[in-house]
């Protein structure tokens, strides 16, 4: 396995990756598809600005040229070229798309060349389990919306890792999401996790455009659109009635697999990223074990295991169970010959005088927290007072008041409690 090490700044702007993010109202109706395109050169809205400056952070174009002036091709060369491409996924062209499409083009040197370059690190890892669950390849286009192919990316509402899943989502789906292990960040782990998530989406609406609609504003608004829209069930139906961010990512999606496949007809160079790779190899653990242990036994930087193993928040492998340990190729033989060394090195210090956090991070997850920027939050749940989550989480109702700026004890179903400091 051939990972990449890169330590760019991996924070992204909120783009409403799960229901529970996006209000329930819906939008007026447009009076067309065409209203929606805006032309080529008029400003992008906040939104859009916030999803293109964060693709860009931190690229290294110098080897690139710089797109050819392309962008007035005729319709009919980009309708011909995107129904030439093997895709199960419906990829029509029409003004919204276009749109998108010369945006990538447009802006191709400071973020395409990126994401192409991580892409042949990515993909086949993508393209293997969607294979295995007899999904549409091209779906691996999702990812590269979601996180531009930034695996330990994490939005300000709580979304992480390449597929940008919530707590709840990832956990409905079998991640493991405490203070100790976030299992969101794992490359195959969530990349398995978002094939199931969107096998039961297409499984709901029969659609793929709807499926990958859904994946961006949940199965409830899509819903909700479909009935708007007079029972319609075709993402450009009821393309007026969804939220403002999910009429942007199917075109988003429909961009991408023009691009990536006709790059260089544009002129698009893959970026030569400023960046180590290694090969690697991975280990299963099931004895509890701090990261710090095997840098220093094994002359490993502390920083390239974390990156290795982003799903460790806090550097430890909890164990009672089996977890997974990715290591450079060549210290995985002297890792399995020292094991005993690495667990019994510094151990008092590193785990057993943290057993009062590693044994409340395991409660965490029972409990049914979840960790956000270093701060813990719980999903209300029917029948939940804020006295019963008070002692499930072992702290006083005055304290959760405190933390959600609450004046009386009134709670609701669905919201989500701060419940430490």
């Amino acid at each position: 396995m051939l990972m990449p090490l890169m330590r760019a700044e991996d924070s992204i702007p909120v783009l409403a990756t799960d229901s529970a993010l996006l209000a329930d109202s819906i939008t007026a109706p447009a009076d067309s598809l065409a209203a929606q395109a805006l032309a080529v050169d008029e400003p992008l809205d906040s939104l859009e600005l916030r999803l293109f400056e964060w693709m860009w952070a931190g690229l290294d174009t110098s080897s690139c040229f710089g797109a050819l002036d392309t962008i007035a091709l005729a319709d009919s060369i980009y309708k011909q070229r995107l129904q030439a491409l093997p895709c199960i996924v419906e990829l029509p062209y029409n003004p919204v798309a276009k749109r998108y499409i010369q945006r990538y083009i447009k802006h191709s040197a400071r973020h395409t060349a990126r994401i192409m370059r991580e892409s042949e690190h990515f993909f086949p890892i993508f393209e293997e389990a969607l294979g295995r669950h007899n999904l549409p390849y091209e779906l691996k286009y999702v990812a590269v919306i979601e996180s531009a192919l930034k695996p330990t990316a994490r939005s300000h509402a709580g979304a992480a890792g390449l597929w940008q899943f919530m707590p709840a989502t990832a956990k409905r789906y079998g991640l493991e999401v405490n203070s100790l292990v976030d299992e969101r960040y794992d490359v195959y782990k969530s990349t398995e996790a978002a094939c199931l998530f969107l096998q039961a989406l297409y499984n709901i609406f029969g659609d793929w455009n709807l499926a990958i609609a859904a994946y961006n504003c949940g199965p409830r608004n899509v819903t909700k659109a479909i009935q708007y829209a007079g029972g319609k069930r075709d993402f450009w139906s009821i393309y007026p009635y969804l939220p403002h961010e999910t009429r942007m990512y199917v075109p988003l999606f429909i961009a991408s697999n023009y691009v990536f496949n006709y790059a260089g007809e544009h002129g698009i160079c893959p970026d030569t990223i400023r960046t180590n790779r290694m090969l690697t190899d991975t280990i299963v653990i099931s004895e509890r074990m701090h990261l710090k242990q095997v840098a220093d036994v094994l002359d490993i930087p502390i920083e390239d295991l974390r990156y290795l193993n982003p799903q460790y928040t806090r550097d430890i492998l909890p164990g009672n169970k089996a977890y997974s340990l990715c290591l450079p190729v060549d210290r995985t033989v002297t890792f399995l010959s020292q094991q005993d060394t690495i667990l019994a090195y510094n151990a008092k210090q590193l785990i057993h005088d943290r057993r009062t956090e590693i044994d409340m991070a395991q409660h965490t997850s029972i409990a049914g927290g979840y960790m956000v920027n270093g701060k813990m939050y719980y999903k209300i749940r029917q029948g939940d007072t804020l006295g019963s989550i008070a002692k499930k989480f072992h702290v006083t109702v005055s304290q959760l008041q405190k933390w959600n700026g609450l004046t009386s004890t009134n709670i609701y179903t669905g919201k989500n409690l701060r419940v430490s400091p």
